[in-house]
């Protein structure tokens, strides 16, 4: 579930869409990586400009510490695919600048999020 920041800036009840990046890097490189693809890095101001976007998460493994997620939360793919396509030489810019913090990039998937259904629940007794 999306942090509260993230859920208030949500504007549908509808399915969202989320993108799921993993990421491998070298230690070195860590904090520019950390700037670069966290929820105030370049990756999300980039996005901020399109319509659409609600925000990114950026997680880091505990126990691979070379290991990170991006959660890039979208109201919808079309939200997504048309901001794509606009920007899609920024995008590219940005995209290979970046590669050079990573040692290793994989898109895992694109997501549905539907409002409430990550909603915690007590354990059963």
């Amino acid at each position: 579930m999306p942090p509260k920041s993230i859920r208030r800036r949500q504007t549908s009840q509808d399915s969202g869409l989320v993108i799921v990046w993993e990421f491998r890097v070298d230690s070195r490189k860590q904090r520019a990586f950390e700037r670069a693809y966290g929820p105030d890095g370049d990756w999300a101001r980039f996005f901020q400009t399109g319509r659409g976007y609600v925000g990114t998460e950026l997680i880091h493994d505990s126990q691979h510490s070379d290991r990170y997620l991006t959660l890039d939360y979208w109201e919808s793919s079309k939200h997504y695919e048309a901001f794509k396509r606009r920007n899609r030489q920024m995008y590219e810019m940005i995209d290979e600048r970046c590669e050079a913090l990573t040692t290793n990039e994989v898109e895992v998937g694109k997501f549905s999020h539907r409002r409430g259904i990550a909603a915690s629940r007590k354990p059963k007794a």
